[in-house]
């Protein structure tokens, strides 16, 4: 049971005798199995590692893989990354590290997700993303990143290394509740083990067949469209004559992978009748054809810094911090500071608003709040000490909210004439 990292990595046909390979290597035990796997199966290998200085271990995890590297034999690419402050830094940290495996393979570059990451993905994205797609995991290979170990769970690999003597490094925030994916891992999956055994390899394997029956459904999809013009617009009679699942994907994939309403098939060849998609996509029916459009989103405005008092001048809006004065939005003096930034909006930014009682992403925030895709990248975010204190008609954050008075910064967005 110990080799089943090798024989699943062998098996996966991704690792190959005499050819580069580029492990990055993060110091934990899915990433060094990886590594050593990899080796055994003679892949001309070399590693990358990435310090992030996000937690206090950061550069013993960086002195263990070079150690561990020197020991096997192995190049190593080492590299520091500066992340920067808020937003998702999850998601930066990613971004980084494949562009830096992109410069550096010879090859194909590996990473070391397991069946358990993949029970993950899949059960956060089931909870948080409707539709088939949510289901499909990550694939063993998406253009020069391959995935050797997806049939192997986390405990397996523990196994393995513990059979090979080896070491690894552990980081704490695996264990940190506060994150989703930790819950997922320590309360959902544990939960689903008392119904059958082995949950990861039941999930991974049906990930893995709703991938392969996808990809029979796509080839179904563009024969039907081919059938139809191709697009943009298509006739609505034609696509009442197709099976309502077949439809149904088609309309989506039209649709930029938004679902489309049904009573947009209902519009006769004399009316006309439109729909906002969200994300700036819009449908339209008019004179029995529909069609599908998307807005230009606005272009993001450089940040400015805003003094207390003072005001600053944000792409079209003005920003206004008064003393004690009356605004759209009152705040604790204290807690903003003499300096904040004005910044737009990014992928992953949280907010404490007023009333609600816990965290929220601003996307979700805009979805809430109806706000149009196509202005949530020009509305002012007003930034103090690495915390968003107000995003400008939408929210304040509790954290910096106060009555008027002394004490009070009044905040204020208007539109420039």
């Amino acid at each position: 049971m110990s080799e089943r990292p090798l024989e699943a990595a062998r098996a996966s046909g991704l690792v190959a005798a005499g050819e580069p390979l580029l492990v990055m290597l993060s110091g934990g035990g899915d990433s060094v199995c990886l590594l050593d796997v990899a080796l055994r199966l003679d892949a001309h290998v070399a590693a990358l590692h990435v310090n992030y200085g996000l937690r206090p271990g950061a550069d013993e995890d960086e002195s263990f893989v070079a150690k561990l590297c020197e020991r096997l034999g192995v190049p190593l690419h080492s590299e520091r990354a500066d992340l920067g402050a808020g937003g998702n830094l999850q998601d930066r940290a990613r971004q980084i590290r494949y562009a830096l495996a992109e410069r550096y393979a010879r090859g194909d570059y590996a990473a070391g997700h397991t069946a358990s990451d993949q029970a993950e993905t899949v059960l956060y994205r089931l909870a948080v993303s409707p539709g088939s797609r949510a289901l499909h995991g990550m694939p063993a290979r998406r253009g020069r990143l391959v995935r050797p170990l997806l049939a192997v769970t986390s405990r397996e690999v523990r196994d393995y290394l513990q059979a090979r003597g080896l070491e690894w490094r552990e980081d704490p925030s695996n264990a940190d509740r506060r994150f989703a994916r930790a819950r997922v891992r320590h309360d959902l999956l544990e939960a689903m083990r008392s119904v059958g055994p082995a949950p990861e390899h039941t999930i991974a394997e049906t990930a893995r067949q709703l991938r392969e029956e996808a990809e029979v459904l796509d080839a179904a999809v563009s024969d039907a469209l081919d059938e139809l013009g191709g697009g943009p617009g298509v006739s609505l009679p034609a696509l009442r004559e197709l099976a309502p699942a077949l439809r149904r994907l088609v309309l989506r994939r039209l649709a930029g992978g938004r679902p489309v309403p049904d009573s947009l098939l209902d519009v006769d060849s004399r009316g006309t009748k439109s729909i906002d998609l969200g994300d700036g996509w819009r449908a339209v029916a008019e004179y029995g054809t529909l069609r599908f459009t998307r807005a230009r989103e606005a272009v993001a405005p450089e940040p400015v810094e805003l003094t207390v008092p003072g005001r600053a001048t944000f792409g079209d809006w003005q920003v206004e911090a008064a003393v004690e004065a009356g605004g759209d939005v009152s705040v604790s003096a204290d807690a903003l500071g003499a300096h904040s930034t004005v910044r737009a909006w990014r992928e992953g930014d949280r907010m404490r608003p007023v009333g609600l009682g816990g965290t929220k992403t601003l996307q979700d925030l805009f979805t809430d709040r109806k706000v149009p895709r196509e202005l949530r990248r020009s509305l002012p975010v007003v930034e103090a000490r690495g915390q968003i204190v107000w995003v400008a008609g939408v929210a304040v954050d509790e954290r910096f909210a106060a009555p008027e008075g002394p004490g009070a910064v009044g905040l204020s967005a208007r539109r420039r004439s």
